[in-house]
């Protein structure tokens, strides 16, 4: 996993795992994944999916052309509301591309270090495991 900045001001997360290294198949495979690292973790709550590769289709926009399929896992850490600010950065999402030999998955990096943990090892997790 490494960390770059994306637009030389967001920075992002980024892992790039082969399909020879994971046991998951599919873009659903992966959103599945993380959707019961989320529900194991009583202090995130799942809002939903969102499917970027057919929302993009649907409008007519352009798709790089190795992207394959995309979508978001979206959710919230949420453990505090200091002040108006941080909804800002709220909820999370972690993005999820099959480029076809591999998938590439992203997440903007959290103000809040619980959650960029969370999110970096349910990532590194993918590569054959659970």
């Amino acid at each position: 996993m490494k960390q770059t900045l994306l637009q030389e001001k967001y920075p992002v997360y980024v892992a790039e795992i082969s399909k020879t290294e994971t046991r998951h198949a599919t873009v659903e495979d992966v959103i599945a994944y993380f959707k019961d690292k989320i529900a194991a973790n009583p202090k995130v709550k799942f809002i939903g999916v969102f499917d970027h590769y057919a929302h993009t289709t649907q409008i007519g926009g352009t798709i790089a052309p190795e992207i394959k399929a995309a979508a978001e896992v979206i959710f919230c850490f949420g453990i505090a509301l200091p002040n108006p600010l941080v909804l800002a950065v709220r909820p999370r999402s972690i993005g999820i591309a099959d480029l076809g030999d591999k998938f590439v998955v992203t997440f903007l990096e959290a103000p809040m270090a619980p959650a960029n943990e969370a999110m970096e090892a349910w990532t590194k997790g993918l590569r054959n495991a659970d």
